[in-house]
Parts: structure tokens; C-alpha cells; sequence
């Protein structure tokens, strides 16, 4: 989508069928610095939103339809409650209709609406674009609606709402992250309850970038299914298939003396879901002590664990971030999302910049992919905004 502005009347005006009054909500993206490649359902997370939002604007509709308008792309799409299932030409729509189905099974009076979505956090890239649009949809129903729906039950039931009608397990830690973020601040969430503790940043002399190496991405599915398999597996053996056993019983243990006797490959896994783990915890602590140098290493170990532990880099990454480790003024590099291509992020100063972006010159000239960078910062969660 592209970049953000006001859904002005004529952008939700679907057609004439439309009446007062419009609630807009916004949702941003987000970017996990630390964490996210961890034990399913039990991982721990350095996180933040990011300035790149989505909005989604309701309003009544005279009839029965659901008629939804990407303002962006010009694309209409069209249902009804009783035909609110999943189709997969409906893309981006169908992330709406998890909202919709969530107000729905509560009892909300859902008939006849208009939705209309706008945004710029870049698409498929790793930046949760997709749960922003859901979050901004729900938030926008619960204020179109007077729900009076907290916060925590509202991400609750969108997780159940998106795990019904999807059929696979909602990304809770990107709501979380959307609901609860606040402006310059980092959030460290763990998965297992959604607690989420917040750190201001220290870093208002960095400047933050998001680096889409544009490297086709394939088969990568099956291979994170795989990486999934192996950690599940590592677990089962090093707890002896002890009930109630996680990765975090063993990140202060001896971990050669824990995992000597495993497969190659499932050692591999599992060192590097225990060593993330305590980074998150180092992460924090430097963080909170405003001690940049030792953030600096964290980020780049974690890139290396990434790299040959788990697994899910890929050469270009690799070059983008050691490329940017070897430029002063760089705090930290590392590769974000699922891997295997997608983005990196830099921590970098602004007298830095122009150094960095002169070397991807030499990465467009080496690989043949045409790098984007976006440049954003930590930012606030989801909210109404004047319509």
C-alpha cells in the first residue's frame, strides 16, 4: 500500500448507500529486533511498533452488504454475513472479515457496512501488515459499535475470531505489540502470557532502517516447518518429555553439558533458541542501562546465530549485514522476519547514512536486486483517529 494520508469522504463513499457516521482507526506495523525465530507459543521478544500504519475506516450502509475498497490500489471487494468466509481473491479483504466475524459472534447488529483501508507499512516483508489491518478493523468496529470491549479481551477474542476463520493459530505477539506500544519505546513481550514490559529508547541519536533486500523468497514454509520440527524435537529430548518443560529451563544451564549427546542439527536449533533467549534478557538490561556498545554486540551475535545455528539467512543478507557492521557509525545489523531473503534492520547515525546507502550500490551491482529502505522509528499502538 502506499503512504498513509486522512481517508478523506469521497475514499469510503463506496456508492450512494452510505450514511453517518465514519469511525477511522489506525494500526502500526511492527518490527521485531531480537527473538522472533523461538520456541513456538513461548518465545520472548525485543520488539517495537513502528511510524507505518494502516487505517480502516467504517461506516452503515442502507442495505445488507459488506463492501470493502483498498484506496491505495483501487480495488473493490464485496460479501455478505451470511457469505463471510474466506476467499483467497479476496486478500487483503479477507483480514477485515476477521473483524467483522469477531463483532458478529458477540451479537453486534453487523449488516450492511462500508470499509475502506489505507496504509503504508510495506507488504510482505515481515512488518505485520496483515495484523495491522485486523487490529485497525477491530478497533474501528468497537468504536463504530460503543463496544465496551478492553483492550486485553479485544486481542483475546481477535486471536480466537482470526484462528476460526483462517484456521491456523493467530500471531498474538504482533497484536499485543499493536495495542500496547507507545511512542520512542521499546516493548519486551513474552509470548507465553502477553505481558509486555516497556524500555524508552536510548537511541534518539540512531536513526532505524528497514532494508527490503528484494530477494525472491521460496519454499520457505516447509523449511521454518521444518526448523519448528527440529526445536519441538530438541526439547522432547533434552527434557526427556517432562511435562510443562520450556527452552527457558535451560538458558542459564551449561549448555554444552546439556545438549552434547543431541543430533548435529538439533543441537544447532536448540543452542540457538536458548542463546536468543538470554539475549532478550542482556538486551533489556543494556537497554535499560543505556549501554549502546553492549546492544551492539547482542545484535550482531544474533545475526550469527541466525546465520549458522538456525539457519535462515541467505547470502545477500549476510553481505547486507556484514557490509554495515564494518561502517562506523553503525550500532547494530541483523536480519528481520522469516528469512531466507525479506529485511534486514540498522541501527545506524544520521552522519552514517549516506555511507550506507552508497554500498548498496555495490549489493544492487553484485546480487541484481534493487534494495528499498525505509526509515522508521518506534511509534504509538492502535487507535481512533478524527475522521
Amino acid at each position: 500500500m502506499m503512504d498513509i494520508g486522512p481517508i478523506h469522504r469521497t475514499e469510503y463513499e463506496l456508492d450512494a448507500d452510505r450514511s453517518e457516521p465514519v469511525v477511522i482507526a489506525e494500526a502500526p506495523g511492527r518490527v521485531h529486533f531480537l527473538g522472533e525465530h523461538g520456541e513456538p507459543k513461548a518465545g520472548l521478544f525485543l520488539s517495537s511498533a513502528i511510524d507505518r500504519y494502516i487505517r480502516v475506516a467504517v461506516s452503515l450502509r442502507k442495505d445488507n452488504s459488506l463492501r470493502f475498497y483498498a484506496a491505495d490500489l483501487g480495488e473493490r471487494k464485496r460479501t455478505t454475513l451470511v457469505n463471510l468466509k474466506y476467499k483467497r481473491e479476496d486478500r487483503w479483504a479477507n483480514y477485515i472479515k476477521v473483524a467483522i466475524h469477531l463483532f458478529a459472534e458477540l451479537g453486534y447488529p453487523v449488516k450492511g457496512l462500508n470499509f475502506t483501508v489505507a496504509g503504508n507499512i510495506p507488504q510482505q516483508v515481515g512488518l505485520a501488515s496483515s495484523s495491522a489491518i485486523e487490529m485497525a478493523a477491530a478497533m474501528a468496529l468497537r468504536g463504530f459499535f460503543s463496544a465496551n470491549i478492553h483492550d486485553r479481551d479485544l486481542l483475546n477474542k481477535l486471536i480466537v475470531s482470526e484462528t476460526v476463520f483462517f484456521g491456523k493459530n493467530a500471531n498474538a505477539v504482533d497484536y499485543a505489540i499493536t495495542l500496547s506500544a507507545k511512542k520512542d519505546q521499546f516493548l519486551i513481550v513474552d509470548e507465553t502470557n502477553l505481558e509486555i514490559k516497556r524500555i524508552k529508547s536510548p537511541l534518539s541519536k540512531y536513526k532505524i532502517l528497514i532494508m527490503d533486500s528484494r530477494v525472491p523468497r521460496m519454499g520457505v514454509d516447509d523449511e521454518l516447518k521444518q526448523r519448528r520440527q527440529d526445536i519441538k524435537k530438541g526439547l522432547e529430548l533434552l527434557s526427556q518429555k517432562k511435562q510443562g518443560v520450556s527452552f527457558r529451563d535451560y538458558a542459564t544451564t551449561d549448555l554444552v553439558e546439556s545438549m552434547g549427546n543431541l543430533p548435529e542439527e538439533i543441537r544447532r536449533r536448540s543452542m540457538h533458541i536458548v542463546r536468543e533467549l538470554r539475549r532478550v534478557y542482556d538486551a533489556e538490561d543494556a537497554l535499560r542501562k543505556q549501554d549502546v556498545s553492549v546492544l551492539s554486540k547482542i545484535i550482531f551475535h544474533s545475526h550469527e546465530s541466525l546465520r549458522d545455528l538456525y539457519e535462515v539467512s541467505c547470502p545477500e543478507i549476510d553481505w547486507l549485514v556484514k557490509r554495515a557492521q564494518e561502517i562506523e557509525g553503525v550500532l547494530g545489523s541483523r536480519m528481520t522476519g522469516q528469512g531466507f531473503g525479506g529485511c534486514t534492520y540498522t541501527i545506524i547515525k544520521e552522519e552514517a547514512v549516506e555511507e550506507y546507502r552508497r554500498r548498496l550500490e555495490d549489493y544492487e551491482r553484485i546480487f541484481g536486486f534493487h534494495p528499498v529502505i525505509y526509515e522508521v522509528k518506534p511509534a504509538t499502538g492502535t487507535r481512533l483517529v478524527p475522521a
